[in-house]
């Protein structure tokens, strides 16, 4: 349910937004939207790495700014491995994305099974 008002925006807005791109304004606001909207996913994707490959993490204050670091002796190598696995599997191999997943979530499944993973 995270995404779907997302899509749903996505879907209704798309056919507007095409017949408005001759407009300059709406054209630089629309480029200035889309830099956002990456820096937002590269921020989820490098909370969301740091969270799955390491147990810990630790705030690191310098006056207005905040920045959380993992504790790099809580790292998890049966996640490190995973993911390079599966980063060899999508760049080296050209695996498609849900091949991948599938069989990265079998992993995990499997490591969990057998007790090799938390």
């Amino acid at each position: 349910m995270t995404f779907a008002p997302c899509f749903l925006w996505i879907f209704l807005g798309a056919p507007f937004v095409e017949r408005m791109r001759g407009n300059r304004a709406l054209a630089a606001a629309l480029a200035a939207i889309t830099a956002a909207v990456v820096g937002v996913i590269l921020d989820l994707a490098l909370w969301f790495a740091m969270h799955a490959l390491f147990g810990r993490t630790t705030v690191l204050d310098a006056g207005p700014l905040r920045l959380e670091v993992p504790v790099l002796s809580t790292v998890d190598p049966w996640a490190l491995a995973l993911a390079v696995l599966a980063g060899l599997a999508l760049f080296r191999f050209r695996v498609g994305t849900l091949g991948v997943v599938a069989g990265s979530a079998l992993a995990g499944v499997a490591l969990r099974t057998v007790g090799a993973a938390p």
